[in-house]
């Protein structure tokens, strides 16, 4: 891996489906990676989010993946990919070629850690996960008063490792994050009191680690409803409550891009920068003939929410209850933007206000991905869009 050079014009973090459109769309204008533009990508391997996603997750039970641009003159397409093989093999498979033949030169691990600004450039700072920490230095002798009376004790206080990593300016930063790496989890009352397992969808490894135990699975989406299908022989009982009624659709496949008003209420809270609202609450959910077999036999009919949680079980004001040794939340994400908090574009309303891709509070920042963007097709689309803009302003 080449190291990272000091400045670039372009600087694209993130090598998901928004950021690898947007890179090949830089390439298509004839922008050259390494001296052109940079991409920077946490993750050990190109798949995006999917390369984190458990083992059992076909495409053909996942959200439709569409082709990234590009990937029919190589000759590939997830239509014809072969569905028995898990998602996250295919998908990291793919894009990995996509990168190496379109000369995407993405560097990874490489960790951003926050970005300011440096007078007309903004300045990347980052940790090279590729490289070892350095080992700490010894430790200090420190004199510290006692708590009680003025007595001084000499400890041996030990000094942390050094971080490798180093500063990137840019013109131009495209952010394209994702939101893997933001999980959310609703608050319930006592959560910290349970004493089982609290797992997020992104903790979810396989269905066989949870063999024989209590499982509560909350949410209404995809994600909830694969987990009760991988569980229902598996887990000694199983309980589905959603905070919303479940809108079924009497189709096979989800299109989030047929889905209209969904996309058009992304769109008008990026726009106003409100927080994002839920897709799956705007588009419903599909009945594939596995789901349709599922609610006929009386698996997927959720229940609604629980009240409170205690040591061992879930319990509703009426008195009911469900046991639990582990409730999982497939509660959905929030878009990861921590590292953008030097440059104070989240707006009180909770969101960061962004009209065809670029961020209204600084016009040097433009966020692929967001709202209208998130579905693969949206996110080729928002690729070719910022692409353009950024050219013009070059």
């Amino acid at each position: 891996m080449s190291s990272l050079p000091s400045r670039v014009k372009v600087a694209v973090i993130g090598a998901g489906q928004a950021g690898l459109s947007v890179a090949y769309y830089l390439r298509r204008f004839e922008l050259v990676a390494d001296e052109d533009f940079v991409v920077l990508d946490r993750a050990p391997g190109p798949g995006g989010a999917w390369q984190h996603r458990w083992s059992s997750l076909k495409l053909g039970t996942a959200h439709k993946v569409n082709d990234l641009p590009g990937m029919a003159e190589m000759g590939l397409s997830f239509e014809t990919a072969d569905r028995a093989l898990p998602a996250r093999e295919i998908v990291a498979d793919y894009y990995r070629r996509f990168e190496e033949h379109y000369e995407l030169r993405v560097h990874r691990p490489i960790e951003v850690r926050r970005v300011s600004n440096e007078g007309a450039d903004l300045r990347i700072a980052y940790r090279d996960l590729r490289t070892p920490d350095e080992p700490a230095p010894a430790p200090e002798e420190q004199q510290v008063r006692g708590f009680f009376g003025r007595r001084r004790k000499t400890f041996a206080v030990p000094a942390a490792p050094k971080q490798p990593g180093g500063t990137l300016d840019t013109q131009i930063l495209v952010n394209a994050t994702g939101t893997w790496g933001s999980p959310f989890v609703p608050y319930y009352p006592g959560m910290t009191d349970f004493r089982g397992r609290h797992l997020h969808t992104s903790d979810f490894t396989d269905a066989e680690s949870l063999r024989d135990q209590h499982v509560v699975v909350v949410g209404g989406g995809t994600s909830a409803i694969g987990f009760m299908l991988e569980l229902e022989d598996v887990a000694a009982s199983l309980t589905w409550v959603s905070r919303r009624p479940i809108d079924w659709l009497d189709r096979q496949e989800l299109d989030l891009e047929g889905a209209s008003a969904a996309v058009a209420a992304q769109d008008e809270a990026a726009r106003s920068g409100r927080a994002l609202p839920s897709i799956v609450s705007g588009t419903g959910v599909p009945k594939s003939r596995r789901i349709a077999a599922g609610i006929e036999r009386g698996l997927l009919v959720a229940k609604p929410m629980f009240d409170r949680i205690e040591e061992d079980r879930v319990v509703w004001d009426d008195g009911t209850e469900a046991r639990a040794d582990v409730i999982i939340w497939a509660t959905g994400f929030r878009p990861e933007l921590r590292h953008l908090a030097p440059l104070k574009l989240r707006e009180k309303t909770g969101g960061v206000t962004v009209g065809q891709g670029a961020s209204w509070g600084d016009p040097r920042v433009f966020l692929a991905g967001y709202g209208p963007q998130a579905s693969t097709i949206g996110a080729n689309r928002a690729g070719r869009m910022i692409a353009r803009q950024i050219m013009a302003m070059l």
